[in-house]
């Protein structure tokens, strides 16, 4: 049985451990707030660029590379995950969905590539020897669209020159402060930007090709960072899911270590008790 001294300082030990998971449950709740504001923010913008690009689209008759399919030689991945762990698994989840996807759909790693955003994600395709062809890491919660340019420009670039001729997006879709969605969307080509969006009149000129030359790179690059803020929320509320499932299970340790502690407390006032007795009687 634990000494007492053992007892007590495990439930100090656990105790810090409930004061630094409930602050990091604080911090998360108050960026998830922040990261959920932003990510719907931009749902709007999102919703009339893709319905501005397929009204254009419905009545292009030319053959832009973004929205031409061709014979798939190799296949891109675009991995969103975070730059650390504590968040449950928020990094599992995805990582484990994109790796079952490569398995059934490629027999050689020469059939795919993975662009990865995020630590994590990234450490776990090079691992397994996975090519890594472009990365991100260190984007701050509050991400701004010029921090992912550069990579979402060159994950558009690569596709229109011929470096893989399909991409995938993967991320946790932020449904509550309790679900996240692991979602998997094709992202190039755009060969279905027309479904499901509501049919409106424009006038614009020039031509369609001039205006979807400009268009297409910011619709998809839209599409990415519209995944990164999504993601960014999930991240959140993972992180602080956990963080307070971590403050309740020390909670419930301690609960049980104070009751051991007061039960060899009380046994060991006992003996003592007993002894003082048993040494009195003895002098009798």
């Amino acid at each position: 049985m634990a000494s007492l001294r053992d007892i007590k300082s495990r439930i100090t030990s656990n105790k810090k451990t409930s004061q630094i998971t409930k602050a990091q449950q604080m911090v998360s709740a108050s960026k998830l707030n922040q990261a959920d504001v932003k990510a719907k923010s931009f749902v709007p913008y999102m919703e009339k660029m893709q319905e501005v690009v397929a009204d254009i689209a419905l009545g292009y008759t030319g053959t832009h590379p973004m929205m031409s399919s061709r014979p798939v030689k190799r296949t891109g991945y675009l991995v969103i995950t975070s730059d650390r762990g504590l968040a449950g698994a928020f990094n599992a989840n995805v990582l484990r969905k994109v790796y079952q996807k490569i398995q059934e759909r490629h027999q050689s790693k020469d059939e795919y590539s993975v662009i990865a955003i995020g630590k994590v994600g990234r450490d776990f395709f090079k691992k397994r020897g996975i090519t890594v062809i472009s990365e991100i890491t260190g984007v701050r919660d509050e991400v701004t669209f010029p921090e992912v340019r550069d990579v979402a420009n060159s994950t558009v670039q690569m596709f229109i020159d011929e470096t893989f001729d399909e991409l995938y997006l993967f991320y946790n879709h932020y449904v509550s402060a309790i679900s996240q969605e692991v979602t998997e969307k094709k992202l190039l080509p755009l060969t279905d930007i027309a479904a499901n969006t509501k049919k409106t009149s424009y006038e614009f000129e020039p031509d369609e090709e001039e205006i979807l030359e400009v268009l297409l790179p910011q619709y998809a690059e839209s599409l990415i960072f519209g995944a990164i803020l999504d993601s960014k929320a999930s991240e959140h509320a993972a992180r602080m899911t956990a963080m307070k499932n971590a403050t309740d299970n020390a909670k419930e340790i301690i609960a049980n270590l104070e009751l051991s502690y007061n039960r060899a407390r009380q046994a060991s006032i006992t003996q003592e008790i007993t002894e003082i007795v048993g040494g009195a009687a003895a002098l009798e």
